[in-house]
């Protein structure tokens, strides 16, 4: 059984709670699931991995968080083919800034780029809704039906 590993790039914990959801929900529909900070993750890791949810956040004006600014300049530096890899990624912003979820779009697009091929629609989750962005991110994982088959 393929592993879904799911990664986070946090700056308050917020991405990182969401991310525990989207493994909890994955793993009671019988996924093996990891999870970890994508400060933990190198882009070695990354290439030797088949599939991956990121759960990121946008920091400030559309930056990356903390917890995925490294890895991202690791990733464009060591440019690995990621060929092998399978990918679904999902964003927590807030719609009153110009930049509204750009980090997940930064990171989707450092993925493609590098052979990684996206499984569904980015998920955005708009903090200005005020909807619980975990239960928007599992709906949205279950969605997936090219990494969630029916």
């Amino acid at each position: 059984m393929t592993t879904i590993h799911v990664l986070y790039g946090t700056e308050s914990g917020n991405a990182e709670m969401v991310a525990d959801d989207v493994a909890a929900t994955l793993g009671e529909r019988g996924f093996a699931t990891e999870i970890a900070e994508l400060s933990d993750v190198t882009p070695a890791d990354l290439a030797d991995y088949e599939r991956v949810v990121v759960v990121t956040s946008t920091y400030g004006e559309g930056g990356l968080p903390e917890g995925a600014a490294p890895f991202h300049e690791a990733l464009l530096a060591e440019r690995p083919d990621l060929s092998g890899l399978e990918f679904a990624a999902y964003g927590l912003g807030d719609s009153t800034y110009e930049t509204f979820n750009n980090a997940v779009d930064t990171l989707r697009g450092a993925l493609i780029e590098l052979g990684a091929r996206q499984l569904g629609e980015t998920g955005k989750h708009d903090a200005a809704s005020a909807t619980d962005p975990a239960a928007e991110a599992t709906a949205w994982v279950l969605q997936l039906t090219d990494l969630v088959p029916a």
